[in-house]
């Protein structure tokens, strides 16, 4: 049977050295702007802000607007609908995961990796399963 997998907000003093340890330096190069790409592309409500960082259990790590607000979300693969802020930062995540990892390197198999993580952790409860999906799909 599958464990849930559970998301942990990173503290403000810890985002630096989290993202670091992940990432290296290529997150605030190349994953960090593809993720704000990724958001504003999927959504015209999102116009910047601060983003909460999440470690997961599985060793995956996300990232998502602060906030109550929810989104309208519209997709290439023909989704539309509205997600929540949390909901729009996995789905930006996942699509930055995706592109990245189709280059070569150590930096695009460990988009791939944090993709699977990301995409188990959707899978195994997040409330916004279906939309996350059918958004990515």
């Amino acid at each position: 049977m599958n464990q849930r997998i559970t998301a942990v907000l990173v503290p403000e003093s810890r985002r630096l050295s989290i993202a670091a340890t992940l990432f290296g330096h290529r997150f605030p190069l190349q994953l960090e702007p593809a993720i704000y790409q990724f958001a504003g592309f999927l959504s015209e409500d999102y116009r910047g802000g601060y983003w909460h960082f999440y470690t997961l259990s599985n060793g995956g790590f996300y990232m998502a607007p602060a906030g109550e607000a929810c989104f309208a979300v519209s997709a290439e693969n023909g989704y539309e609908g509205k997600l929540s802020g949390d909901a729009l930062g996995v789905t930006a995540c996942l699509y930055a995961y995706s592109h990245l990892s189709f280059r070569e390197g150590d930096f695009a198999e460990s988009c791939a990796e944090h993709y699977h993580r990301l995409r188990e952790f959707v899978l195994l409860g997040h409330p916004e399963v279906a939309a996350i999906l059918a958004a990515i799909d």
